[in-house]
């Protein structure tokens, strides 16, 4: 019985934030939402153009981050790992300082590369008499979200790198493998479950990163924006709760599925 007790007292601060930060929420969402015509707004959704456009947009620019971050924080987290020089720890500092930034800052950041005033745009201006300007389209938005979505799979890669058998590197040497048939069979099965996890995360982030999108919203409709301009300037609370449980239920599909994927890759390799 005391077990019982103690275990129950354990798990209720769990189960008070759980509560309070997400199944409240979550069920007042759900209420916003089948206001004014019930399942409306989700119909809207799913017929509307300007909202059928900004889950599509917003899902592919999630996925090519993801995509994208992977391939280059595998390559440079591996290279990171097996090799040491000089200045190595102060690099690696370096990568991952813009965890310490929030959205915002990150925006700012783009602007000064690419708005009007950046140094893609005196570039332009020297080299072809115009400026150069992507900031405020998907492009800035797409550069913005790498900024902070690379360190998180670099520091993961390293540390999943880092602990590789080098018995099982060695012994695809001398059977004849090659680098890439060493990479291809031996390094990335091993690597799998971080990059899942890492993956999912970034994905998620991107889906709902809103401090970046704010400040490059010129022109670029992601479902951040769609939510916050429904919110705020159409005061359509309906349609923003609805949104708001699009965004958050492909979000947690994508995340059930990377742990799901997680738990087969730690499996097979066990």
């Amino acid at each position: 019985m005391k077990n019982n007790n103690l275990s129950i007292l354990l798990a209720l601060p769990a189960l008070i934030i759980s509560c309070a930060f997400f199944l409240l929420p979550v069920v007042q969402l759900i209420q916003v939402s089948l206001v004014d015509g019930g399942a409306k707004s989700y119909l809207y959704i799913l017929t509307r153009p300007v909202y059928l456009k900004s889950l599509f947009s917003t899902v592919t620019l999630a996925a090519l981050v993801t995509v994208v971050s992977l391939a280059i924080a595998t390559v440079s987290g591996l290279f990171l790992t097996r090799y040491e020089f000089k200045g190595k720890e102060l690099l690696v500092a370096m990568l991952s300082f813009p965890l310490a930034f929030p959205g915002v800052v990150i925006g700012f950041f783009v602007i000064m590369l690419s708005g009007r005033q950046g140094l893609f745009a005196h570039a332009g201006l020297l080299l072809a008499g115009e400026r150069w300007m992507f900031a405020y389209s998907i492009a800035g938005l797409f550069l913005g979200y790498l900024y902070f979505s690379i360190p998180r799979v670099v520091l993961t890669v390293m540390g999943a790198a880092e602990k590789l058998d080098h018995n099982l590197l060695e012994a695809g040497r001398s059977l004849g493998a090659n680098r890439w048939q060493i990479f291809k069979d031996v390094t990335l099965p091993a690597l799998k479950p971080g990059l899942i996890s890492s993956g999912s995360i970034c994905f998620a982030t991107s889906m709902g990163a809103f401090g970046t999108a704010f400040t490059l919203a010129t022109n670029i409709n992601v479902l951040p924006m769609t939510i916050y301009t429904e919110f705020t300037l159409n005061a359509n609370f309906a349609m923003a709760a609805a949104l708001s449980l699009i965004l958050g239920f492909v979000t947690w599909v994508c995340l059930a599925l990377a742990k799901r994927q997680g738990n087969s890759a730690v499996a097979m390799g066990g």
